[in-house]
């Protein structure tokens, strides 16, 4: 992978760390493309350890101190993004590791909402209860975990939490009933800037979508929106500029019909492939699923972020993106970052070892679920279907174990759970089918 061009350590003792961890990476890189078998806790735990060890001999060397960012500061970020990523794929989401990647994400799509200032009060809320899942995570880690890990993340949390505020208090400058209409403006910019990127353009779809911005503009009286007694609302003239501003980017996208510059079609092609493969994967993330995927998903945005220039694209002979270009890139890395965001919380604590298992029993409850909820079954024999499924996936523990192999891997308790509600589920509906009076 490539890393960006920062220098090399000059202390003989650092270089000896960089080549250790550089190691490290490349190792857990092969882990993470090798899918012929599952990637298992104890060689995770290894790797982890060598990781921690040399953080210790790196604080004894700096003492604390930080003269600059070297490229040892970069892979050891990489190792530890791969890692928070392998302790999510083994089913270990709710420990500090696990949060690494996840704080990076977030702290991308923070960043990204203060440069735009187009977001919602669900995106807010979101990434909130998000940061306080981590408070719980970090206050709960134990001294296995490494100290300078806790620490970057604890300090993570508070820039997240930081830029968090931020935004929250800029949303407060709106008076209550713009509150529903902002949301309303946000949700129809992403609406528009998502058929912008179809493969086919839309026309109709985003004419639908100017005539909805109208019928707000409609509702405007001089320019501002006021309340019942004829007073323009706080914030009027703040909604009144994000009004015109998203009308105005509508009339841009029925211009261009979705035509990207041929300067920019390279990096436009690449992002929406990204965009549509992490699509996919939102849709199919329990069955097709491997966390540490992200990590090249997350390379090569924050490649493509981090190439801009004072926030614009620069092509090949440095000649600066316009606004339709420029909005339109930036809206596929912004999404991009979103499902990824979305895949790290949506992660399951269970290894990917147990997943089938653990997807199956959730399939078998959901449906277990409908039947009781629709009045049940009529007889009995309705219910062989879950029971013989049930049992199939029953009769593979050892010891009430799900064994691979001689390894036992993490999620059991999430997994023997899930089995033992799908089986009171089923004991439910047969009682209720054998008290039923007989109808015939």
């Amino acid at each position: 992978m490539d890393t960006p061009a920062v220098p090399m350590p000059r202390d003989a003792r650092e270089r000896e760390i960089l080549d250790s961890l550089v190691g490290i990476r490349d190792h857990l890189l092969l882990l993470k493309r090798d899918r012929t078998k599952y990637i298992r806790t104890q060689d995770v735990m290894l790797i982890y350890n060598q990781v921690v060890q040399q953080v210790r001999q790196l604080n004894e060397i700096r003492k604390g101190e930080r003269a600059g960012e070297n490229r040892l500061d970069k892979i050891l970020e990489s190792c530890f993004q791969l890692l928070s990523l392998f302790f999510m794929t083994i089913g270990r989401t709710t420990e500090a590791p696990a949060a690494y990647a996840l704080t990076s994400t977030i702290k991308r799509l923070l960043d990204h909402l203060t440069e735009s200032r187009l977001f919602s009060g669900k995106d807010l809320d979101s990434m909130a209860h998000t940061l306080s899942t981590l408070d719980g995570v970090l206050s709960n880690t134990n001294e296995k975990h490494s100290p300078y890990m806790v620490e970057l993340l604890g300090n993570r949390e508070k820039l997240c939490k930081e830029s968090l505020e931020n935004l929250r208090t800029e949303l407060a400058t709106l008076a209550g009933p713009l509150r529903e209409v902002h949301e309303k403006l946000i949700s129809i910019l992403r609406s528009m800037s998502s058929a912008n990127t179809k493969a086919k353009f839309s026309t109709n779809e985003v004419q639908k979508l100017q005539a909805q911005l109208k019928e707000i503009d409609a509702s405007r009286v001089d320019g501002q929106f006021r309340g019942p007694d004829g007073e323009p609302y706080k914030g009027s003239e703040k909604m009144s500029d994000l009004l015109d501003r998203v009308l105005a980017w509508s009339d841009i996208v029925l211009e261009r019909k979705g035509a990207i510059p041929e300067n920019f079609k390279p990096v436009y092609e690449k992002l929406v492939s990204i965009r549509n493969e992490l699509e996919k994967l939102s849709i199919t993330q329990a069955w097709s699923l491997r966390e540490t995927d992200l990590y090249d998903y997350q390379r090569e945005l924050d490649k493509i972020d981090e190439s801009r220039v004072n926030g614009n694209f620069l092509d090949e002979d440095g000649n600066p993106a316009d606004l339709y270009a420029q909005r339109t890139l930036l809206y596929l890395i912004r999404r991009s970052y979103g499902y990824i965001y979305y895949l790290m919380i949506s992660s399951e604590p269970v290894s990917e070892a147990l997943l089938p298992y653990y997807n199956q029993l959730q399939t078998l409850k959901r449906c277990l679920v409908e039947v009781k909820n629709s009045g049940g079954v009529s007889t009995v024999r309705d219910l062989y279907p879950y029971s013989m499924k049930l049992n199939s996936i029953d009769n593979l523990r050892v010891d009430g174990k799900f064994m691979v192999g001689n390894d036992i891997p993490e999620g059991q308790g999430s997994v023997n759970e899930l089995l033992a509600e799908c089986f009171d589920l089923a004991y439910e509906l047969r009682i209720a089918v054998e008290e039923k009076p007989d109808s015939e």
